[in-house]
């Protein structure tokens, strides 16, 4: 059985070997970046905190750096710990056989069940330092850990994921055998950093309702 790492794959060979099929757009994807929760002002001025200091470190932040200062404080504003249901992890591996091809790789961030471990992904998080440094094809990579994740699931509902080069996040669902990426959102921009927060609470929401308190 071949193995592939997850740094070795591009939306090409994705396409072409599990027979994933780009879409302009996914209901579901479409549902999910249009979130209109509401942010409390705690939330809008920590954004505008964040924003400044992404504004003026992006060009020479690392990703270390990156996450530290910019990823790490935007997820702990939407506290994805809930400790019987589900928990966000870092650099963590996950694989499976998927057609014969045994993918596995480590991902940036990971929402899955369980607590101490990751036991079955929902969404699937990649992070890259600069534009002109990131090596690889972002996007392979990302929808490779969620394809991983949709054959963990086995239960037919979509996967999720996203990606950074720079300051500029995207979006991904992978649903069956289709797949859509959304528009950029530029995090140096303060409307486009406060809906990148709805839009990760709106995934707290999806998380919720697709889990139930575990027995322990």
């Amino acid at each position: 059985m071949k193995t592939v790492d997850f740094n070795d794959c591009s939306l090409y060979f994705l396409e072409k070997t599990f027979g994933l099929i780009p879409m302009e757009m996914l209901t579901t994807l479409s549902s999910w970046i249009s979130s209109e929760i509401a942010l409390i002002p705690d939330d809008i001025r920590m954004v505008e905190r964040l924003n400044k200091s992404l504004s003026a470190n992006t060009l020479h932040w690392n990703e270390q750096e990156l996450s530290l200062h910019y990823i790490g404080p935007l997820f702990s504003l939407v506290n994805f710990t809930e400790r019987l249901r589900f928990n966000i992890f870092a650099q963590r591996t996950i694989e499976n056989s998927i057609d014969n091809i045994y993918l596995t790789g480590k991902v940036d961030e990971l929402i899955a069940s369980g607590y101490r471990s990751p036991e079955i992904p929902f969404f699937a998080f990649n992070e890259y330092k600069k534009d002109q440094e990131y090596k690889g094809d972002a996007a392979g990579q990302a929808l490779a850990a969620m394809l991983v994740g949709q054959s963990l699931n086995q239960n037919g509902l979509p996967i999720y994921g996203s990606y950074i080069v720079g300051s500029i996040w995207r979006f991904m669902v992978l649903e069956g055998k289709h797949y859509a990426i959304s528009v950029a959102f530029d995090a140096t921009v303060f409307e486009d950093a406060c809906q990148i927060l709805r839009i990760l609470f709106q995934l707290k929401a999806y998380c919720m309702e697709r889990t139930e308190v575990s027995k322990m």
